[in-house]
């Protein structure tokens, strides 16, 4: 398990709380001031050092979904050449120029698939997946920009019970916000009519069961108060399905 305890760049103290076990390796670097860009480059180099340096299906655990960047950055490092099962409430497909809120972790799918490269892939050396071997899976908190890209994107949309996984391998990426808010308290951004811890634990066991799972990447999108049973139980589920 490499734990990665930020929330964009800003350090999360007591996210460790909901995690099953201590994790195997914790990744933390000095961010100076700045270009955020940069701030995240800086980190998301060190994660993906360690995630090419994994003899195991690497398991990444952070505070949100643009470590994402750097779980795929360590894959391709490593020699693999993976697409993405992207599980979310959210598209997570906007960009700089459509969004309203200014919020980067609206982005990382986008970023992923070859998005203003010059950001932080070409920093990171992260070659773009194609949106042919993207999928998301879950989502139901689409703006209007989201909408209008996955209309006329190669990318694919599923139900969770319902996925097609891209060809050769790839990275599942889950973003707890995708289960329904009322099985998982304290969400950041919580959308209600999602599906229920165990369709989604059903989902990813159906993923790896395929033999084609190179990593996982959970987002624990919730701010850190102590620690949750529900939290934990499930963060330990998905670990387990590896």
């Amino acid at each position: 398990m490499i734990f990665v305890p930020y929330h964009l760049d800003e350090r999360l103290s007591g996210l460790e709380a909901d995690l099953p076990a201590a994790p195997g390796t914790t990744v933390t670097a000095e961010l100076a001031e700045g270009d955020v860009w940069a701030r995240l480059a800086a980190l998301y180099d060190r994660v993906a050092d360690v995630v090419a340096a994994q003899e195991t299906t690497p398991i990444v655990i952070s505070g949100d979904c643009t470590v994402s960047l750097a779980a795929v950055t360590g894959l391709q490092r490593a020699g693999e050449d993976v697409g993405v099962v992207w599980f979310d409430a959210h598209g997570d497909v906007q960009t700089l120029e459509t969004t309203t809120s200014g919020y980067i972790g609206g982005m990382p799918l986008r970023l992923l698939v070859g998005y203003r490269r010059e950001l932080i892939a070409e920093r990171l050396g992260l070659r773009a997946v194609p949106e042919e071997r993207a999928v998301l899976a879950g989502a139901r908190d689409l703006d209007p920009a989201e909408i209008e890209y996955l209309a006329r994107a190669t990318l694919m949309q599923y139900n969770i019970d319902a996925i097609r996984p891209p060809d050769g391998k790839f990275l599942v990426h889950v973003d707890l916000d995708v289960v329904d808010p009322s099985e998982l308290p304290g969400l950041m951004y919580p959308v209600g009519g999602g599906p229920s811890a165990d369709a989604l634990l059903t989902s990813v066991r159906e993923l790896v069961a395929t033999g084609r799972v190179a990593g996982l990447d959970i987002a624990c999108t919730w701010r850190p108060d102590g620690g949750n049973a529900q939290r934990r139980n499930l963060i330990a589920a998905l670990t387990k399905s590896l």
